[in-house]
């Protein structure tokens, strides 16, 4: 079976294309020995990668909040454009550009593409959706908005805990997860941000409670707004998603992902995903 992964890494200046099973960081590196670092997934689409530049945007602001030297996005483009050479127009799939602060000691950050098909499970919950449980993040909704130190609002490779509460969903059963604050106000998914419509209008919760702001909600409020569906950053609670005629997890590889089961009740969507998965496409 042919390996349709591909690796780039950036190299004095330089995008260079090397084997999947290479090599490429030192084991000193501070993204693998402490997670500190950012990254970005971006969707591969017909061959190529329509939404970047949102994910360059916010890998920019990621660097910034964690003070990591950005290599700039000329260095993005040519990583992917490295990893994509020879890429299967025909085949769907999922780009990570991660930058961690390098070995330390003056060293440059490390930047790489890493280049790999979708996998089936993505697509069968974008198609057929997903259960999904509810879970406590344990802080307070505003707090980590005037938190630096806990980074808030960008996008880091420090998932342990966001890996942890998939294992705790799927030990019970449930496909995903979202995230709520100490008080019970809705927050986002490990990987992904709430989306729900509710009284003829689309909701998500505000980035003031220092969730990380999705590329995908983003442009689905953005074509939303201008076919007229009214669009608003809402808190909420879970109870709100129960009433709601329909919720959504959406990431950018994923899309939007209905939720059919919410902490074990079966909900449906009134029809509206179609439109929502319309919008996303355009």
């Amino acid at each position: 079976m042919t390996d349709l992964r591909s690796v780039a890494v950036w190299r004095n200046g330089a995008a260079v294309a090397v084997p999947a099973d290479e090599a490429v960081v030192t084991a000193w590196d501070q993204g693998l020995v402490r997670g500190d670092g950012a990254f970005e997934s971006v969707a591969v689409l017909d061959g190529g990668t329509p939404h970047l530049p949102a994910h360059l945007a916010r890998l920019t602001r990621s660097a910034a909040l964690l003070e990591i030297p950005h290599p700039g996005d000329d260095a993005w483009r040519a990583l992917v454009g490295a990893v994509l050479a020879g890429w299967p127009v025909d085949t769907e799939g999922v780009i990570r550009l991660l930058l961690t602060r390098g070995p330390g000691d003056d060293a440059p950050p490390t930047a790489l593409a890493l280049l790999a098909p979708v996998p089936a499970e993505t697509v069968r919950q974008r198609t057929t959706g997903v259960s999904v449980i509810s879970l406590s993040l344990g802080v307070p909704a505003d707090f980590r908005a005037r938190a630096p130190w806990l980074l808030g609002g960008a996008k880091t490779l420090s998932y342990a805990v966001n890996m942890a509460a998939y294992r705790h969903a799927h030990s019970l059963g449930a496909d995903d997860v979202v995230l709520t604050s100490l008080e019970g106000e809705l927050l986002e998914g490990p990987t992904s941000t709430v989306a729900w419509a509710a009284g003829g209008t689309l909701h998500t919760p505000p980035t003031e409670t220092g969730i990380l702001p999705g590329t995908t909600v983003a442009r689905l409020f953005e074509r939303a707004s201008a076919e007229g569906w009214p669009t608003a950053r809402t808190r909420a609670t879970v109870d709100d998603l129960h009433a709601a005629d329909a919720v959504w997890l959406l990431s950018g590889v994923r899309g939007a992902a209905p939720v059919h089961t919410l902490d074990g009740v079966r909900r449906g969507d009134a029809g509206l995903t179609s439109r929502v998965r319309e919008l996303l496409a355009r």
